[in-house]
C-alpha cells in the first residue's frame, strides 16, 4: 500500500478534530456535573494545569529551545512555538504593561471551539477555553516562572478577538549556588 504525500495532513486533521469533539464532550459533562460555570473553569483549569506540568518535558525535548532571557521572550516562545506545535496556531502576542510583566496572546482562530456556534445563556460566565489557561500556567511553574493566566477577551462571548492574559507574578531569581 502507498501513501500518498497528504496522507500525514489528513491524519493529522482527524486528530485534532477528534481532540476537539472529544474536549467539547468533556466540557458538557463538566456542565451537567456542575451547577456554576464558576466550578467548571475551576475545573478545566485544573485539568490544563495538570496537562501543562506534563507537557512541557515533551515541549522542551521536541524544540530544543533555549533559555528565554526575558518575559517578552518567554511569551514570543509560548505563542510561536507552543501553540504552533500544539494547537497548530501562532497567536499574536502584545506587552500590556510598562514593567513588561503583562503579555496577552490575541487568538485569531480558537482551535478548540471549531464545533461551537455560542455559549447558552444560562451558561454566560463559562470559560469554555480554560483548560488552555491551565496549560499554560502549569507549564510555566515547572520552569520556575510563576504566572496568573486568564482569558480576557472570547469571542464565544462575543468578543471582537479570543484574548489570553499572562501576568507574571515574579521575577526569576538568579540563584547562586553555595559550595
Amino acid at each position: 500500500m502507498s501513501w500518498s504525500p497528504g496522507r500525514k495532513q489528513d491524519n493529522h486533521k482527524i486528530s485534532r478534530e477528534l481532540f476537539v469533539l472529544t474536549y467539547g464532550a468533556l466540557v458538557a459533562q463538566l456542565c451537567k456535573d456542575y451547577e456554576k460555570d464558576e466550578d467548571v473553569n475551576t475545573c478545566l483549569d485544573r485539568m490544563g494545569y495538570g496537562i501543562g506540568v506534563r507537557l512541557i518535558d515533551d515541549f522542551l525535548a521536541r524544540s530544543a529551545v533555549k533559555k528565554c532571557r526575558s518575559y517578552s521572550e518567554t511569551a514570543d516562545m509560548i505563542a510561536q512555538v507552543a501553540f504552533k506545535t500544539y494547537l497548530g496556531i501562532t497567536p499574536s502576542v502584545s506587552c500590556s504593561s510598562a514593567a513588561g510583566n503583562e503579555f496577552s496572546l490575541i487568538l485569531d482562530k480558537n482551535p478548540l471551539v471549531d464545533f461551537v456556534e455560542e455559549l447558552p445563556a444560562e451558561r454566560a460566565s463559562l470559560c469554555y477555553s480554560n483548560l488552555l489557561c491551565g496549560v499554560i500556567r502549569g507549564a510555566l511553574e515547572m520552569v520556575h516562572l510563576a504566572a496568573e493566566v486568564t482569558f480576557l477577551q472570547d469571542r464565544l462571548k462575543g468578543d471582537a478577538v479570543t484574548e489570553i492574559g499572562i501576568t507574571f507574578l515574579r521575577k526569576p531569581e538568579d540563584r547562586k549556588h553555595k559550595r
